[in-house]
Order: C-alpha cells, then sequence, then structure tokens
C-alpha cells in the first residue's frame, strides 16, 4: 500500500467513523475502488482496517476524557460504597457496560458472516439505503425529551442493541445508535454523546484483538502505511466528534440520509450495470 493510498483510507476512515454514514462500508468501498482487495491479501486487510478504528477511537478517548476518567472513578467507588453507586456517573458506567453486551454477543455469534458474507458490495449498497431511510423516519417522528441522565437498563440494552446492528456494514455505529436513541426519546446530541462512550470498549477491545492477531501479515512497507493512516485517522476523527455534537444540537440526520441513499443507489447501479464488481 502506498502512502496515497494509506492516507485516502485514513480520511475516509477519520471522517465516517462518527458521522451516521457508516464507516465500514465507505472503507470498504474505498479499499476495493483502490484495487487494495487485489493487492493485498485478506489478513493484511483485516490488520490494516482493524488499526485505524483505533486511531479514531483514541480520537474518542482524548476528546472525552475528563468525562471518561469521572466515570471511570465514579464507577470504581462505587464498588465499595452504596452512597457512590447513586452518583450518575456510577450509573452511567454500569450502562456502558452493560450496552456493550449485545455486540460482543452477536459479534462472537457470527463472526464468519460479518467478515465474510456480509462484506460484499450488493449488502452494503441495500443497507445504506434501507438504514438510511430508517434513520429518516426516525429523525421525523422523535420527540426529544431525555438526556443522559435520563438513561435506564432497559434503554442502555436498546442502545446496545443499535450498536450491534452495525456488524452489518452499510448500518453505522452511531446511526443505529442515534436512531434507537431517537425512538427512545432521547436528544439528538445526547444520543450522540452516549453513542461514542459505548462505543469505546467494544471498538478497542476488537480493534487491540484483530490487530493481535493479524499484525504479523503486515509487511514492513505496509505496516508504515499503517502507521500513516492511523495518525490521519485519528486527526481528522478528534475534528469531526466536535463538529457532529454541534451539529446535532439544532441540525438534522438529513444531509447524512441523503449521503447514504445517494452512495447506496450509485453503488447498486454501478453493480447492475457491470461498472463495480462484487
Amino acid at each position: 500500500m502506498n502512502v496515497f493510498s494509506a492516507i485516502f483510507l485514513g480520511l475516509i476512515q477519520g471522517l465516517t467513523e462518527f458521522l451516521p454514514i457508516s464507516s465500514s462500508a465507505h472503507v470498504q468501498i474505498a479499499q476495493q475502488l483502490l484495487g487494495l482487495d487485489r493487492s493485498m491479501t485478506a489478513p493484511e486487510l483485516t490488520a490494516f482496517i482493524a488499526t485505524i478504528q483505533l486511531g479514531t477511537e483514541f480520537a474518542v478517548l482524548i476528546f472525552f476524557w475528563k468525562d471518561i476518567v469521572r466515570i471511570v472513578r465514579a464507577w470504581s467507588k462505587g464498588l465499595f460504597s452504596s452512597a457512590e453507586r447513586k452518583n450518575p456517573d456510577a450509573k452511567l458506567g454500569w450502562l456502558i457496560i452493560v450496552g456493550s453486551l449485545p455486540v460482543v454477543v452477536i459479534g462472537l455469534a457470527f463472526k464468519d458472516a460479518i467478515e465474510g458474507t456480509l462484506r460484499i458490495l450488493w449488502i452494503i449498497g441495500v443497507t445504506l439505503v434501507v438504514f438510511g431511510l430508517i434513520q429518516a423516519w426516525a429523525d421525523k417522528v422523535a420527540k426529544p425529551r431525555l438526556e443522559i441522565k435520563d438513561l435506564t437498563t432497559s434503554h442502555g440494552l436498546a442502545y446496545g442493541l443499535g450498536q450491534a446492528l452495525a456488524v452489518i456494514p452499510g448500518v453505522s455505529r452511531s446511526g443505529g445508535t442515534i436512531t434507537v436513541g431517537l425512538l427512545l426519546g432521547y436528544s439528538r446530541a445526547a444520543a450522540a454523546r452516549y453513542s461514542f462512550l459505548l462505543a469505546i470498549p467494544a471498538v478497542l477491545a476488537s480493534g487491540f484483538y484483530e490487530f493481535y492477531k493479524t499484525y504479523a501479515d503486515l509487511s514492513s512497507a505496509d505496516l508504515v502505511a499503517t502507521v500513516v493512516a492511523t495518525i490521519v485517522s485519528f486527526v481528522t476523527g478528534f475534528l469531526v466528534i466536535g463538529y457532529l455534537l454541534k451539529y446535532l444540537t439544532k441540525g438534522s440526520f438529513l444531509p447524512f440520509v441523503i449521503w447514504r441513499v445517494a452512495v447506496g443507489g450509485l453503488l447498486l447501479v454501478g453493480l447492475s450495470t457491470g461498472v463495480l464488481v462484487a
């Protein structure tokens, strides 16, 4: 992989990880357009993608560092003090753990399908369009009245199921969780904030695991490209988080829905006409 491809894919990962348009779909499309599926082996691509995802997740860690420290501290104290368990941050710590369970169970149960069958352009095109329309519907019917402090265990699990849907390329981790949040009555900004915090355990665990399994498959040149792409995804992702949280205080999902439907539609047309090969 050359440096241009690395920078391009790092930008794609950083721009799309937090926007509700599916980073896995866009990275998959980009790598096939660049021909990387022909020039790199499957283990090499897996190692590369797992690592650049860590770049965007480190962006979450830095952006929400104060929140994370506060939550971890309150949760830890709550293990030994009943009074501390009433702290909203201690409760949020447990809800992040509870909300992470569905993606772990589903990820392990359908691991082979997730890494193989589901990662074809036909499925990505359909899910981009279908879940884009679902997002539009949820945004239209939502009646925001709740904030993060109002989270309950059942809502935490519901968010977790929304995140688990993102194992299907084209759904979007942030899109799935934010959509669930809107349907539950949370504000767009609150749903997005919890979505980012909820993703931390799952993405870091899966990213480090996949990298550990496959990094030996990367050549020295690919390792350099991977580092470059990870740095680019980190910087880009950090900027996107701030933009999205600010935008969602007043803006709607409409621009993201239009983008999803347009990309998914073009992808399906390209596949139908033979311009693209699944």
